[in-house]
């Protein structure tokens, strides 16, 4: 039975597809979709046949698996004309009767009793011209395809550890930085790529989801990290002796679903964007998660934002520059901040318990860590990299006191140590990410900072860096 709510066209239902239907054409979106890949022709000697499949949604609760098998030519042109996200129209594919046990296996779990199949001589795929069609589809992108309440935070994967090894799980989280992807060729000459996604909850700070196929890849590095969050349906996670710890990979079931239209999701986006808003995050990358010594690239304030650009994945350097920027001389609740313990939320000494409503505490007695909460400007002669964030451990060693003994200051001796630093060529090692949002382009963090050794101002100065 066709219908025409998605427009003037008539589609068929996921819902109500049949093997005896006849001509069927269905719109829906994308929601998944595999690289091309080859196989020897069984028929034709020294030939190869090749094939992808991608799946696609109509309706809150249907969605099905489409498999396209053919020549190299028509098959990459067909893979290459639409992507995850995109609306289409299939016209007279064939509809199957699919194989559970060998399709759930290796395609994601679907409601559908049945598969489509598309075929050069008999079939067409195009992207959906029609606006009603779009508008009504869209919005599926965010539904998860799994219970939105079925699902693992990073903290019980962590908890659960080697016990979880091989398991096939769905996972929510937020992005925090998405990796460059990594170029190989395997041993028989096949050529392969490698992105590693970092993601972050309330519980765990960063945890790895590996992406090996090229569409996965392009669908992440679409992504905003720390204000994008992710359903991940059947993602596979295995302990990485190597690192020591848990991680997850992306197969060919998996469904990635982008800032997913759920309650769990929407909680987990507030806490990421107030964590991200309020630097913590930028507090976590502390000096022992990067050895400074181990930092040894100089670079002028134009070169780190040049660099930023070409590093998504962000990298560290020194400069030898001043602060034109080190407010200590203001009310000391301005340098020194009160943070839940738990969720890292800017929080009153005087609760009882976190007012962030989706604090993991959830009314507890409040647990309060205090620290320095600085944001500096970085200048030299190329220009001023603009609210770098001075992490509580690293302003503890540049100001040789802590947020106690600052906060017992008089105003004169705040002011004192600001203009012991203010305007005073510094070396100051920076940890550097992209920020598109930012008005630098950049996101800087201190790590460490000192005067400058007028020596090694002198050296860099005759090597043409500054």
């Amino acid at each position: 039975m066709s219908y025409n709510a998605l427009g003037a066209q008539s589609f068929v239902a996921i819902s109500e597809l049949h093997p005896n239907t006849l001509h069927p054409r269905v719109a829906g979106v994308i929601i998944g979709k595999t690289d091309v890949k080859s196989f020897p022709d069984r028929k034709n000697i020294g030939f190869d046949r090749f094939t992808f499949g991608f799946t696609v949604k109509d309706s809150v609760d249907y969605f099905i698996n489409v498999t396209s098998w053919g020549g190299e030519g028509y098959i990459n042109s067909l893979s290459g004309s639409f992507s995850i996200g995109d609306c289409v129209i299939i016209e007279n594919p064939l509809v199957a009767t699919k194989d559970p046990d060998k399709e759930d296996k290796f395609c994601p779990s679907t409601p559908s009793f049945y598969r489509l199949l598309v075929t050069e001589a008999h079939s067409r795929v195009c992207l959906c011209a029609d606006t009603e069609a779009i508008e009504r589809l869209l919005p599926l992108l965010h539904l998860p395809v799994k219970d939105p309440r079925d699902f693992y935070s990073l903290g019980d994967i962590v908890a659960n550890g080697q016990s979880l090894d091989g398991s096939v799980i769905n996972i929510l989280a937020a992005v925090r930085s998405i990796g460059e992807p990594k170029f190989f060729t395997t041993s028989d000459g096949r050529k392969g790529q490698r992105l590693e996604v970092k993601l972050f909850d309330d519980c765990v700070p960063s945890f790895s989801l590996v992406c090996w196929d090229r569409e996965a890849i392009q669908l992440v590095q679409s992504l905003l990290p720390r204000e994008t969050v992710l359903f991940v349906s059947d993602a596979r996670v295995g302990f990485d002796s190597f690192r020591n710890c848990m991680a997850a990979t992306v197969n060919s079931k998996t469904i990635v679903t982008v800032n997913p239209d759920t309650k769990e999701a929407s909680l987990l986006f507030s806490y990421a964007k107030e964590l991200s808003d309020s630097g913590a995050l930028e507090e976590e990358d502390r000096p022992g998660d990067v050895l400074v010594e181990s930092i040894s690239d100089v670079y002028t304030v134009s070169e780190l934002k040049l660099r930023a650009q070409e590093n998504p994945e962000g990298f560290c350097g020194i400069t030898y520059s001043f602060m034109s920027k080190l407010d200590l001389d203001s009310s000391v609740s301005r340098v020194i901040r009160s943070r839940c313990s738990k969720c890292r939320y800017q929080v009153s000494e005087d609760l009882q318990s976190c007012n962030n409503p989706s604090c993991p505490a959830g009314g507890q007695p409040l647990s309060i860590t205090t620290g320095f909460d600085l944001l500096v400007d970085v200048t030299d002669h190329t220009g001023t990299l603009q609210s770098c964030y001075l992490n509580s451990s690293a302003a503890e060693k540049t100001l040789g006191c802590t947020p106690e003994e600052f906060a017992s200051l008089t105003d004169d001796e705040r002011t004192a140590l600001k203009w012991r630093f203010l305007l005073e060529r510094c070396k100051i090692y920076l940890k550097i990410l992209p920020s598109p949002k930012s008005r630098n382009g950049v996101r800087g963090s201190v790590l460490a900072c000192s005067l400058a050794d007028p020596g090694e101002v002198k050296q860099s100065l005759a090597a043409g860096l500054q």
